[in-house]
């Protein structure tokens, strides 16, 4: 039983035991009420997440993820077998914003969603999630954002860039992040404690956290639909593209579809594919006709920043190490001093101070007969 299921076990051990001494209460008319009331409540947020798209994300409230564990079982049976890692292909110049690809994800991964329709509107619409730039969250693995430049706008899909050397993986001390064979990385939900380090060593800003969860979070990110590539598939998303933006397959294939189309097209695409090198590289790939700079994309060299970190780790288990022995040697004596001093208070009892009085006495008394 991992720690989870511990923590789950308990605290339904304990709920029953309260509600054992309390009595059953569930068939209240009070509660009957309040479910009522809940339900209109969530069905009142949904009408409101659907009419002002952009500005309610209910997905941000999502819990319950269950691509975690489903991805993880996955890595579990088939292990590493693969040689050379996947990867996926991104033209920016091909993308039209219809956001195919988050309901796909979502649909895919069960996550919360709405009708397709809804998605391939919303571009459109006056009032979009297009009005803002969003990252993502517990319930959306993926977003689009649209960029506004001097001629034209740029869509950008976002989500986890499954790094070469991921920094959330090295962040983690509890090794809840797996890199595999076939280029994702995945998480697993059993392991994590909630200390979120992943969340702040991403350069990209990626992992998200179910804080509507209160009692087992999960850290929630783009799987590469893992279960899927491993039985010959593609991710959902590049499945579902119908402008052909994405494009999946061996990273080193990947690298040379994006020279030959940057070399062949110098007029449609600066020269750059972004994920080749930065951070070590990763196992997204972009190319675009605009500088990845003033389309959100953070600057990065060429060093994985598992690197920049290594050293200062390593110094702290050595601490770890160096510290034990005096540490544990001072717990012992503070305890053995503690036990010493409870036995000389315990020296000053009236019972011992009776028997040293006797004591005397009996003394004085065989001297007394001795004489």
């Amino acid at each position: 039983m991992d720690r989870r299921e511990f923590l789950k076990s308990a605290l339904t051990i304990a709920g029953m035991t309260l509600i054992g001494i309390c009595g059953d209460s569930s068939a209240l008319p009070q509660n009957d009420q309040i479910k009522g009331q809940n339900y209109k409540i969530r069905e009142q947020n949904y009408k409101e997440a659907v009419q002002n798209e952009g500005k309610v994300q209910d997905s941000t409230k999502s819990t319950g993820n269950i691509a975690n564990r489903r991805n993880w079982g996955k890595y579990e049976k088939v292990k590493d077998l693969q040689k050379e890692p996947y990867a996926v292909l991104v033209d920016l110049t091909k993308c039209i914003g219809c956001r195919r690809c988050e309901w796909a994800c979502n649909e895919w991964n069960k996550n919360p969603n709405r009708p397709l329709k809804e998605f391939e509107e919303s571009k459109d619409k006056k009032t979009s999630v297009f009005d803002k730039i969003r990252r993502t969250h517990a319930g959306e693995f993926t977003v689009v954002n649209r960029f506004n430049n001097v001629s034209t706008s740029v869509y950008v899909k976002k989500q986890c860039m499954h790094c070469v050397e991921p920094a959330c993986l090295n962040a983690c001390f509890v090794d809840a992040f797996k890199k595999t064979s076939y280029g994702a990385v995945l998480y697993n939900p059993s392991l994590c404690v909630g200390c979120r380090y992943c969340m702040i060593a991403c350069p990209f800003d990626i992992p998200a956290y179910e804080y509507y969860d209160p009692v087992t979070p999960q850290i929630t990110k783009c799987t590469m639909c893992f279960d899927r590539i491993t039985e010959g598939k593609i991710p959902a998303c590049v499945e579902v593209c119908s402008a052909d933006v994405m494009r999946f397959g061996l990273r080193s294939e990947m690298l040379r579809l994006a020279h030959e189309k940057i070399n062949n097209n110098p007029e449609r695409y600066i020269n750059h594919v972004y994920g080749e090198h930065e951070a070590g590289g990763t196992n997204w790939l972009y190319i675009s006709a605009v500088a990845f700079e003033k389309l959100g994309f953070p600057k990065l060299d060429k060093t994985p920043i598992p690197k920049y970190s290594k050293s200062f780790l390593f110094t702290v288990k050595v601490l770890e190490i160096v510290t034990a022995a005096p540490l544990v040697w001072a717990a012992y004596y503070m305890i053995s001093k503690n036990k010493g001093e409870k036995v000389l208070d315990s020296s000053a009892t009236p019972q011992n101070d009776k028997t040293k009085i006797q004591n005397n006495r009996i003394r004085e008394q065989n001297e007394k007969d001795s004489k």
